[in-house]
């Protein structure tokens, strides 16, 4: 296939965020499952989850506070 069709930086990021919330399209799953590296879609995963960990105990602690 080509090269061209790996899904970029941004590309990964959204379907990160969005499979992360249930709601990936049909085509950008088949294009992240044929395309992409399995590695990048981990690693991605792992800095979502602690991302959103972080900013929900932020959150908390600043509702916390007040």
């Amino acid at each position: 296939m080509s090269e061209s069709k790996k899904p970029g930086f941004w590309a990964v990021m959204v379907s990160t965020f969005a499979a992360a919330f249930g709601v990936q399209s049909s085509k950008n799953q088949e294009r992240d499952f044929k395309h992409g590296n399995i590695w990048v879609f981990i690693a991605a995963g792992i800095l979502f989850t602690a991302l959103f960990v972080i900013a929900v105990y932020s959150v908390v602690q600043g509702v916390l506070s007040t």
